[in-house]
């Protein structure tokens, strides 16, 4: 489930990265509540893009490989990052409450998801880290 979640996640946020890239004014435009935040600045909304465009491809390479887990939790932590943003601007009276349970959908709960994906697990789902795994893995080497 978690690879299959992977997938879906990345595939979304790549779409949204490269829709970004691509066409920043479309997709301020065409992205609900988007265009209340400030105005249009291609370059911003192409540098979101990048980070969404990384995150992920980072999610799907970590389906597909799960050494990718690092490059996947870092997605995730931008994702999570982003939604901080969100609530320190509202508790800042930057952002209206309206605005903020409109993002719950897909700035809260879809990198929530994000993360939990990510998050590193045994394969006994017990956490671990990446660090000592790559360090386990080091020592197997030599």
């Amino acid at each position: 489930m978690r690879r299959l979640l992977a997938v879906f996640l990345g595939l979304g946020f790549a779409a949204n990265g490269a829709a970004m890239l691509l066409a920043p004014l479309l997709w301020y435009g065409g992205v609900p509540g988007v265009a209340d935040t400030g105005p249009f600045n291609p370059h911003f909304v192409r540098d979101i893009g990048c980070a969404y465009l990384v995150s992920g491809a980072a999610l799907i390479g970590f389906a597909l490989d799960r050494r990718f887990g690092g490059a996947a939790l870092a997605g995730a932590a931008f994702l999570a990052l982003h939604a901080a943003v969100h609530l320190w601007d509202a508790a800042a009276g930057r952002e209206s409450l309206d605005h903020l349970i409109g993002d719950l959908p897909a700035v809260f709960v879809v990198p929530a998801l994000a993360l939990w994906v990510a998050w590193p697990r045994s394969r006994n789902h017990k956490e671990i880290n990446y660090a000592q795994m790559a360090d386990r893995t080091a020592d197997r080497r030599l």
